[in-house]
């Protein structure tokens, strides 16, 4: 029985939970999830986590092919980074964390996470924990979704093109999305009516409150003797921490914080050098990053539009016949949660009017 109560969460049981189970090996490519926060307990065996603040997303190079609800995934094998194809990761901070039998980890939301199993088995379950921010999120994904689906569908299929995730059964219809966005875009101005009309019925009784709550804490401190306020910590048999040991713990005598990792070494505890190992991806995703990068510095070096052009033609021959753009290279810029996040944006405000 897994009773999510104890951590804040009434009635969330099992019903609400998934069970991982594991090889030594195993791991969850690097991504973060769109919805919710998640907590993680570890039933069996260890697990390592490396967590990175949606801070560091532009230091990921995320990317929406292949594509899966909920699921912004990182270009970079986090376990063996290519330094020369992904530069900037070397700006990312993580936060690592080896999860025991009996350890419950919280991923707060939009924490990007990648996890490998350690030990020969192991077990662990987690439940995502809804969010009001989860509103506006359901409409960035259906925009997302939108994109991705109607631009992929109109390429020519290729063998090699696996863009849909095994967990997506199909590309959805153009009209199926639009619904989706309808629906993810009425649940989002819904609530934020019933937030609005909340707001304005607690604004009418909160001057009352505030009043009620001075006049009793002022009783209180007047009439709280020493001795009947000592009697309650006595009765309930905890052990007090001291002022200074709370200090030492800051967040509890139960929590314990995950910190970053040194900047001087790589997530795996090693010194970051550069790698040419495999990635998570095929290839030909994520080159165009340092292909651009030799185009933008070609570009700024001449102010002659001209000349630039012909540098481009004719300087750094080996990689010209690689220069061109692909539609997930596209995708990538298009469906960037920068991007999407301000598309949804200014469709919310539009549907405000």
């Amino acid at each position: 029985d897994v009773r999510w109560s104890d951590f804040g969460f009434p009635g969330r049981s099992g019903k609400e939970s998934t069970l991982w189970i594991g090889s030594e090996g195993a791991n969850t490519p690097c991504h973060l999830d769109s919805y919710g926060c998640n907590l993680v307990l570890q039933v069996q065996g260890r697990k390592r986590w490396h967590l990175f603040p949606p801070g560091d997303t532009s230091f990921l190079y995320p990317t929406r092919i292949p594509y899966e609800e909920s699921s912004i995934f990182s270009k970079v094998n986090i376990a063996n980074p290519d330094l020369k194809r992904f530069p900037e990761f070397r700006n990312s901070t993580a936060h690592v964390v080896t999860l025991s039998p009996g350890q419950v980890l919280l991923v707060p939301r939009h924490w990007w996470h990648y996890v490998e199993s350690i030990d020969p088995v192991t077990v662990s379950i987690n439940s995502w924990i809804e969010l009001d921010a989860d509103h506006e999120a359901r409409v960035e994904e259906a925009i997302t979704r939108m994109l991705v689906c109607a631009i992929k569908s109109a390429e020519n299929p290729s063998d090699g093109d696996l863009w849909l995730n095994p967990t997506e059964v199909e590309a959805t219809s153009h009209e199926i999305n639009l619904q989706y966005l309808n629906k993810a875009v009425s649940a989002y101005l819904k609530c934020q009516e019933t937030s609005v009309s909340g707001q304005a019925r607690s604004s009418s009784t909160g001057a009352k409150q505030r009043t009620n709550t001075s006049c009793k804490r002022k009783r209180r401190e007047v009439g709280c003797e020493s001795e009947s306020c000592t009697l309650l910590t006595q009765e309930c048999d905890f052990p007090t921490p001291k002022a200074g040991e709370l200090q030492k713990i800051p967040f509890g005598p139960h929590l314990i914080q995950v910190l970053p990792q040194s900047h001087k070494t790589s997530v795996m505890g090693a010194v970051a050098v550069e790698s040419d190992g495999g990635d998570l991806l095929s290839e030909n995703e994520g080159e165009h990053f340092g292909k651009l990068q030799c185009k933008r510095k070609r570009l700024l070096m001449s102010n002659d539009c001209e000349t630039a052009a012909h540098q481009m033609d004719s300087d750094c021959s080996p990689c010209t016949s690689q220069t061109a753009l692909s539609t997930n290279d596209f995708l990538d810029c298009l469906v960037n949660p920068r991007v999407i996040s301000l598309v949804a944006q200014l469709l919310l405000e539009r549907m405000r009017v």
